[in-house]
């Protein structure tokens, strides 16, 4: 099963949460995920919304400052979205690449339009984690997938695993502001999240500043790790200051690999590679 063996491949699967970083730019995207395979990632990941069916109406008409001039909020989410024939360019370029793509979707008809396309798993979204009739649908696809848990109570996670299943599901331990206080982001969860649903994959969405934090994750048993990444956190655009730069984004994983290797089985070996220190240092 594709979600299972890529994530048995390797102790940790990496994903580039591209998302709304691209600001509607195709080229963006394009570069995006050049930077996110260079990186080392193992996948991209984008967010799909129909805006008319799940930005709420009274949000419509507000007005908003963006890099093609003032609009209304609806204006600006339409404009962030890309077409089907894009999207076929964007598959396309992972194709080539050799790099996973996924998306997550926002409303209903967003999961008919990644069905079409294909669409290898899925990504529930923190803010939809408890929009039951989505979780419903998704489940109906027979694909695997991942869900966020930033903003949700214990009961609220249980909830959409009894929807779900464990079987093909990864679980990410998330805190959802932007970007996350690091006292805030209650690593120590990993653990209890591994022993609450065991045959699920335990995995972390990371939107703290810094690194060190999303290294400790996968040292607390985190088989997924997310974050958002970015072309330069300077530009427009509200969730680039929570991303990582492609050079910080390789660090991660640079450390993270390193990490597994250094982990061993938990078994007590006198290494080869310690026998000639032992007889200059050993007495008796």
């Amino acid at each position: 099963m594709f979600f299972k063996n890529k994530i048995l491949e390797q102790p940790v699967y990496f994903i580039a949460e591209i998302g709304i970083n691209h600001n509607g730019d195709l080229n963006n995207v394009f570069e995006l995920i050049k930077a996110s395979k260079l990186a080392g990632c193992d996948a991209v990941k984008f967010q799909k919304r129909s805006p008319r069916d799940c930005v709420p109406k009274n949000q419509w008409n507000i007005k908003k400052k963006t890099p093609w001039g003032v609009m209304s909020y609806i204006q600006y989410k339409e404009k962030m979205e890309f077409s089907k024939k894009d999207y076929l360019k964007i598959i396309d370029l992972c194709s080539k690449l050799d790099i996973d793509w996924s998306a997550s979707c926002w409303d209903l008809k967003s999961i008919d339009f990644m069905q079409e396309l294909n669409i290898p798993y899925y990504k529930v979204a923190s803010a939809s984690i408890t929009d039951l009739k989505l979780l419903s649908k998704i489940k109906k696809t027979k694909k695997p997938v991942i869900i966020s848990t930033g903003m949700s109570t214990l009961s609220q996670i249980k909830k959409a695993v009894n929807i779900l299943g464990e079987n093909k599901l990864g679980i990410l331990h998330c805190n959802s502001s932007y970007p996350a206080k690091y006292e805030e982001l209650n690593l120590s969860f990993i653990p209890k999240l591994k022993k609450i649903f065991p045959k699920a994959i335990i995995g972390y969405s990371g939107h703290e500043k810094g690194l060190s934090t999303t290294v400790a994750a996968a040292v607390l048993g985190a088989k997924i790790i997310e974050r958002h990444i970015t072309l330069d956190k300077s530009m427009w655009g509200t969730d680039q200051l929570a991303s990582i730069e492609p050079l910080g984004y390789a660090r991660v994983i640079r450390d993270i690999r390193l990490i597994e290797s250094s982990m061993g089985d938990g078994k007590k070996v006198v290494y080869k590679s310690e026998h000639e220190v032992m007889k200059k240092l050993r007495i008796f």
